[in-house]
């Protein structure tokens, strides 16, 4: 902790004015992400037309976000010490999809998918193609990882929904 209050060249009162401790700091930095990801999310439900579409619109934005702050990305969620901030990343993306998907599931019959765990497959899928994207290992396209992504994620919107 005290480290980290050195470095941000805080004192320790100012701090927990602000955070109740490091791990609600770091949750913090995600508050950036949330807003691209549901902005992004809002724009592209209004654009497009089939419900698949418009549920899983979050895709690209995420992963235009990750290809823009790869070095970031890297660095941080590929780390065995990642485990964490994968962790809240994940939990970010299921909220946005749960968000979107619940009123569309609600309507189906009892017996049908729960909209938490189409948001826990789905965030996890999500979550596992940044981190192929951004591993350096590959380099493909933000348009070819979302393109894979809706190849894969919505054949499973699709059977979640009957």
């Amino acid at each position: 902790m005290q480290e980290i209050i050195d470095r941000a060249k805080v004192g320790r009162a100012t701090f927990y004015q602000h955070f109740e401790n490091k791990e609600d700091l770091l949750v913090s930095g995600f508050l950036e992400p949330r807003v691209f990801l549901k902005k992004h999310q809002g724009r592209a439900f209004l654009r497009m037309s089939t419900v698949e579409v418009r549920v899983l619109a979050l895709s690209r934005g995420m992963f235009a976000f990750a290809n823009q702050y790869r070095n970031i990305f890297r660095a941080t969620l590929g780390k065995p010490s990642g485990a964490m901030i994968r962790h809240l990343f994940h939990r970010l993306l299921e909220d946005l999809i749960r968000a979107e998907l619940k009123p569309l599931l609600q309507r189906r019959k009892a017996n049908s998918m729960p909209p938490d765990a189409f948001a826990q497959f789905i965030g996890g899928g999500l979550v596992g193609l940044l981190m192929w994207g951004v591993d350096g290992r590959t380099r493909p396209s933000v348009r070819n990882v979302n393109e894979f992504f809706r190849r894969l994620a919505i054949p499973v919107l699709r059977a979640a929904m009957r």
